[in-house]
Order: structure tokens, then sequence, then C-alpha cells
């Protein structure tokens, strides 16, 4: 039946979470290795921190640059980036920030949270590579802080990515979601607003979601990676 579906859709929308990035071998954002389990991620990645307790700070994502420099996309990425190129899929909406899916080659991308590939200016805006963090590089030219192009805790989420995100999600006709709990807002929006608007919703994470009473399919305890080389296989 999806796969028909797939087939069939002219305008296919892809929403990705974490359950996307945990199969690349990225560290647990919470845990870092073990390395912030006494502390409060939500208060260390915060725009307060960044005013207040720079050093650590610049530590905490220091540390998550390093994590992501060990780790690439995985086949999934790959298939999706493959599937644009050949018109199958129209955009991916994502909820992550380790810029996989545009590594992959995968090029309309609504990154909702930012990205950690990318660092910039607090003051003048301007842009580097993480590997400024990578080197502790942490001031800019102009003398102001560097900080990752990431949304902290505090902060609003770019209003771009969120206005794309809600036009592809209107256009849809197949939602696929992939590794998302669907717990946050406003990523948990984009389903329903996809299912409001006539699209077929299929909802794809290792354990079930608030939403799945919305969906017309749900897939639950599978592999997101292993998953989409079998769809690409039939395909």
């Amino acid at each position: 039946m999806l796969l028909n579906k797939i087939k069939e859709s002219n305008y296919i929308v892809i929403l990705t979470g974490a359950g996307m990035s945990t199969e690349s071998g990225l560290p647990d954002f919470r845990s870092s290795e073990g390395l912030w389990e006494q502390e409060d991620p939500s208060r260390i990645a915060s725009v307060e921190a960044l005013n207040r307790d720079v050093e650590k700070f610049f530590d905490f994502y220091r540390h998550r640059v390093l994590g992501l420099r060990d780790c690439k996309p995985h086949a999934g990425h790959e298939i999706l980036a493959k599937w644009e190129k050949k018109g199958m899929i129209k955009s991916i909406i994502t909820q992550n920030v380790d810029g996989f899916h545009k590594e992959a080659g995968s090029e309309k991308v609504a990154e909702l949270h930012g990205t950690l590939q990318k660092v910039h200016c607090q003051s003048c805006g301007k842009r580097y590579d993480n590997s400024t963090y990578a080197s502790e590089q942490y001031t800019c030219d102009c003398g102001g802080k560097l900080r990752p192009s990431v949304v902290l805790f505090g902060e609003m989420l770019p209003e771009d990515a969120v206005m794309q995100a809600a036009e592809e999600s209107e256009k849809a006709d197949l939602f696929i979601v992939l590794g998302s709990s669907l717990s946050v807002t406003p990523a948990n929006q984009f389903p329903l607003i996809a299912k409001q608007n006539g699209a077929y919703l299929v909802i794809v994470n290792m354990e079930p979601t608030d939403l799945d009473i919305y969906a017309d399919e749900t897939i639950h305890g599978r592999k997101i990676g292993e998953l989409l080389q079998e769809w690409d296989k039939q395909l």
C-alpha cells in the first residue's frame, strides 16, 4: 500500500527527528558520553549561558561539534537525497541540527532548529565553518563571540524555516514522518497541516506517538536506514 502511495504521489514531504540521527552514531544530546550528567543542557545551551557562562557554553558545544565530526550521514540520508534528485520527494523538514541531510546531497531542507555545521558571530553575523570550534577559536575577526548556528533555549525558531515547512506541508499529498516523537511544537503541527490539506499521513517511529491516531499508516520498532533501503530496492 505505502509503496504504491510513494509511486503515485506528486508531492511527498518528509519530516525527520532524532530517530533519523541516532543511526549515524551521534552522541546523545543529554549525556554527551556522560560529560553533562550533572548539568542541565537546557541551561548550558541557552542564550543566558552564552552571555553569563560562556566558557561552559563553548565547552559544551565544542564537544557536540567534535561528536558530529566522528559521524556521517547513513544510507537513509543518502536515499532521501537520491529520491529528491529523481523528483520523488519535494522537500525535507528536519528537527535535527547535524546537517546530515544537506551533507548527503538534499537541497530543499527546512532546518527548524538550525545547524551545528556552521557558527556565526553574535555581533556582526559573519558565518564560519564549525572547524573554528574544533580548533577552540571562539572569537570573530570583529571581536564578537562565535556561536553555533542553532536555536538556543530562549530563542525563537528561524521564521523562514518555519514558513517553508508550513508551506510544504500544505502542498503535500503524502507526508512521511521519520523518527520523530512528535512531542515538540511546531514540528508536531506540520503532519496535522498536511493531513488537513488532504495528505496521506505515514508515521515511522520506534515508539508510538500521540499523533498516531491521525495517521493513515504507522510503523514502529524499525530502524529508518534499513526501512528506507528496503523501500528503495522495491521501488
